[in-house]
């Protein structure tokens, strides 16, 4: 055995023990992931997980108290309210830092259209965009261009969905994902079966970036599509059939040295 393959098992097996440690039940109650367990329908649940997503950015008890409050705007029903939602007639004044009003009432109208006009669910949009891809990333551009169809251009908009053209690093599309395709997990709920998790990227963000560079798992320096596609690929060394599990050794051990390190 190589001096290589010492230090790659020493890591996988650090890896793994961070896993055990941090995909656990009790990972849910502070992360966004818990709303796609606050209901049982399988529209609800899409519903509220890629709305849940698109809102995960800035402080995580913030947003998290924005969300619930949308969601109880929504009468804890978000299949039944898309599906008769007037148009900027139901939320008010509801915004949430860069996204507006109009954000969000351009969004929910889209997200009605897909559901009563084109008699489609965001599963089989995600779903159509992969089987023409057969690519995560494609898959993603096919949504996003579904949700950009009618030129909506604003800044809070274009901030809530993100264009993978711009080649981000999509962390909060790819975190969706990880929620609707890993099954087996006590933390994903794996509802959605036209994706394997052996294809999934990780959902890139500061913390995941600074450990896995910390780590020497990752090279480059951006967190953006490449540095996804690099962590991807150094994870899928550990664990082929299902890299992104490593998000929740990386994310949840990076958390939890930012609050022992803050004064």
């Amino acid at each position: 055995m190589t001096f290589e393959t010492v230090l790659k098992t020493d890591l996988k097996n650090e890896l793994d023990t961070l896993c055990v440690q941090y995909e656990t039940a009790d990972f849910i109650k502070d992360d966004p992931v818990q709303f796609v367990h606050l209901f049982k329908n399988r529209h609800d649940i899409e519903i509220a997980g890629f709305i849940a997503a698109l809102f995960a950015f800035g402080k995580r008890e913030v947003f998290i108290k924005k969300l619930f409050t949308l969601f109880n705007l929504m009468e804890m029903k978000p299949f039944d309210f898309i599906s008769n939602y007037k148009s900027g007639e139901d939320l008010g004044e509801f915004n949430y830092r860069f996204i507006k009003p109009y954000d969000l009432n351009a969004f929910l109208c889209a997200l009605k259209k897909l559901y009563t006009v084109d008699k489609m669910t965001l599963e089989e949009l995600f779903s159509n965009g992969y089987s023409v891809s057969k690519t995560v990333s494609g898959a993603l551009q096919f949504v996003c261009d579904y949700f950009y169809a009618d030129e909506k251009n604003s800044p809070g908009y274009k901030f809530m969905l993100s264009n993978p053209l711009n080649k981000g690093a999509m962390k909060r599309m790819n975190m969706f994902l990880r929620w609707m395709i890993r099954k087996n997990s006590l933390v994903d709920i794996g509802v959605w079966d036209f994706l394997d998790a052996s294809e999934l990227l990780i959902p890139l963000d500061v913390h995941v970036g600074n450990i896995s560079r910390g780590m020497g798992i990752l090279k480059r320096n951006q967190n953006d599509y490449k540095a996804v596609i690099e962590l991807t690929s150094k994870l899928k060394e550990f664990d082929p059939n299902d890299p992104v599990k490593y998000d929740f050794a990386l994310f949840g051990y990076g958390v939890n040295l930012s609050k022992k390190e803050t004064p």
